[in-house]
């Protein structure tokens, strides 16, 4: 059972929505590459255009462009994405995923780049939050 969080950004009004897919939605994510860019009328979002720019597997390691294929790798990194050297000049070998979409990915972070006619507020209507029992 393939099932992704999807972290949304709407870079207008710097909000970011929540959405889970699962199943048929789910897959066809999977094989898509950071900087690819979908529809999104399968999520409800009729007219939206989403680019992928990251993500994360079940260990919370973080994908990263310059790396190929699907699983997670250990590579020699002296900044960005997965390390951030203390020193001038460090480097340091670290576990990533790469920059395609598989199984394993937990979490897929998009940007809008094209917007529907529906704000996303309307989309995404806040839940009430429920009252704790006292």
């Amino acid at each position: 059972m393939t099932e992704f969080n999807l972290v949304i950004a709407d870079k207008k009004t710097g909000k970011s929505y929540k959405k889970s897919v699962a199943e048929a939605d789910a897959q066809k994510f999977i094989g898509l590459k950071l900087g690819d860019t979908l529809k999104a009328d399968f999520l409800d979002m009729p007219g939206y255009e989403l680019e992928i720019t990251g993500g994360s597997d079940r260990q919370g390691f973080p994908m990263r462009h310059d790396v190929e294929g699907m699983g997670r790798k250990r590579v020699l990194l002296s900044g960005g994405v997965g390390f951030k050297p203390v020193e001038k000049g460090e480097r340091r070998r670290k576990s990533v995923c790469g920059k395609v979409i598989g199984d394993n990915i937990s979490q897929i972070n998009l940007v809008i780049k094209t917007n529907g006619q529906k704000p996303l507020d309307e989309i995404f209507k806040a839940e009430p939050k429920k009252e704790e029992a006292k």
